[in-house]
């Protein structure tokens, strides 16, 4: 990566495998408490680069923008409230190069976009000089955006739980993934949870894969049903690990591996092996340790993308769960239309409790 200076105007451009990224205000505070400027989050990304280009591949993906930096009290804006300080961008910007590809999604809503598909670093590094932090990559392929090709499982702690807790369980989910044939790559989320990638064939919808997913998650709390819970509904989780099935719901994303997380302490989301899981830490992994780390061992994602699984067995799971015992769908999140079979989409404690003279 070679650069220059423009300074005239404040930036400097970089060379990324040939391609030339203006890098604007480059000097700009991103992470004060560490000393991290914009320019050190865009050389970050090129850092590892081989590594967070195979993560988001051809892979329709929203960018987390943080463009004023994080600092104490910035915020991100929701759909209720659109005053943060950072954002999410799922459209392709107006002023995106003729080099910055895109796919065409769908959302629930069923209003469609394009979402930009990066296919170099020099994409990565264009998306860090917008202010991009955080990449949520789509579990799709832009050549066939209704299939996925990845089980993601997050394994997310909750009140009264840590990161440790998600570490307990992670083996529990290898040992059952191996049960059905199937092999995960964990990683840090970044924060306090584990995110575990399975390769699928692209055969199935966001509905079958999902469906395959809360089987898998409901089996794994059976067997562990005082660390483990799938309840959609945070009254009724208790101090477990949540395995949130709805990160497979079409439109719903993860932090991809490499990723920047929102925090003063700039950390990262890591990929790790399964027999060092145990012992790091997500503070292990930041914008200054990382390279250093993708230098020595490289990318423990590299092999990911050579193995598809089936999910057969996983529906055929389903289906004796919604035979035997009953089980069927789960609420989807909120801002989903309703879905066939579907659940009521209202919690335990507002759901109307029949008066004594009902029948």
């Amino acid at each position: 990566m070679a650069g220059s200076k423009d300074a005239s105007r404040g930036a400097v451009t970089l060379d990324v495998d040939g391609i030339e990224v203006r890098i604007s205000n480059p000097e700009k505070p991103y992470f004060a408490d560490r000393g991290l400027r914009k320019i050190d989050v865009v050389e970050y990304f090129v850092a590892v680069g081989p590594g967070i280009l195979a993560a988001l591949r051809d892979r329709p993906t929203t960018l987390e923008r943080w463009p004023g930096g994080v600092f104490e009290g910035a915020r991100l804006s929701t759909r209720m409230d659109n005053t943060g300080d950072a954002f999410y961008q799922k459209r392709v910007p107006k002023n995106a190069p003729p080099w910055v590809p895109t796919a065409h999604i769908t959302f629930p809503s069923g209003r469609t976009a394009d979402e930009i598909a990066p296919d170099s670093v020099a994409v990565v590094a264009w998306c860090a000089n917008l202010g991009t932090l955080t990449f949520h990559p789509w579990p799709v392929d832009k050549t066939d955006v209704e299939s996925p090709n990845q089980i993601r499982i997050d394994l997310d702690p909750q009140p009264g739980t840590d990161f440790a807790d998600a570490v307990w369980v992670a083996p529990h989910v290898r040992q059952l993934l191996g049960e059905f044939g199937m092999r995960g790559w964990p990683k840090t989320s970044g924060g306090r949870g584990v995110h575990v990638y399975v390769p699928i064939q692209p055969r199935w919808t966001f509905t079958e894969v999902r469906r395959a997913v809360i089987a898998f998650g409901r089996e794994l709390e059976r067997r562990l049903p005082d660390r483990v819970t799938m309840s959609w509904w945070k009254e009724e989780r208790g101090s477990k690990i949540f395995l949130d099935y709805n990160q497979m719901a079409r439109d719903r994303t993860i932090a991809s591996a490499y990723s920047i997380r929102p925090k003063p302490h700039a950390p990262v989301s890591a990929p790790v092996d399964w027999d060092e899981l145990p012992d790091v830490h997500p503070t292990d992994f930041d914008v200054r340790t990382m390279p250093a780390r993708f230098r020595e061992v490289g990318d423990k994602h590299a092999d990911l993308a050579e193995h598809a699984f089936g999910i057969e067995p996983l529906l055929e799971l389903a289906d004796r769960q919604a035979v035997d015992d009953g089980m069927g769908d789960l609420p989807y999140p909120p801002d989903y239309p309703k879905m066939p079979g579907e659940p009521m989409r209202v919690q335990p404690s507002r759901a109307r409790r029949p008066a004594s003279g009902d029948t």
